[in-house]
């Protein structure tokens, strides 16, 4: 049975709103709880139970990434028109989620591994700053994502998807 282009794009946009719905969930349930709970508990026990979270995280989190990326390029692919725009920025505000996550919180993770086996350095606490900003920058990015493709979802004044009336 061949599915048809409207089947597809609407599977698209159903798998790219969830996933990109459970990455933004997820950095934002961090940043609303985790962090301002991780500011005041002792600095030891915030550095292991973060590398738990992250040793559990890895996983989880780059499949959802992943999920997200690919399903919101692909609708970008299959839309035209606005749908198109609103699905390729929403795609590229995934990518640059992951990459922050990537090149910003990963390898902080790394020395927090290493300061929960050891002891924090001087200047840990510049670190952990920098660490909260981005992820503040991969919440925003994600949140922004799943707020496009929310709206891309919703119909029209005219009672019709913006993929509709985009044709």
């Amino acid at each position: 049975m061949a599915v048809t282009t409207t089947a597809r794009i609407r599977l698209l946009r159903a798998l790219s709103l969830f996933s990109t719905g459970l990455l933004a969930g997820a950095f934002g349930y961090g940043a609303a709880n985790l962090v301002p709970t991780f500011d005041v508990v002792p600095v030891d026990m915030r550095l292991d139970f973060h590398t738990a979270l992250m040793a559990k995280n890895g996983i989880t989190m780059q499949t959802a990434m992943a999920v997200s990326a690919l399903s919101t390029l692909a609708l970008a692919a299959a839309e035209r028109g606005r749908a198109r725009l609103l699905a390729g920025v929403a795609g590229a505000l995934v990518v640059a989620s992951f990459l922050i996550t990537r090149f910003g919180n990963v390898p902080i993770n790394g020395c927090i591994k290493q300061w929960a086996a050891t002891a924090p350095p001087a200047g840990y606490a510049d670190v952990l700053r920098r660490w909260e900003l981005f992820n503040d920058a991969r919440t925003l990015s994600a949140a922004v994502a799943f707020g496009l493709l929310v709206l891309l979802a919703l119909p029209t004044a005219a009672g019709r998807s913006p993929q509709e009336s985009s044709a």
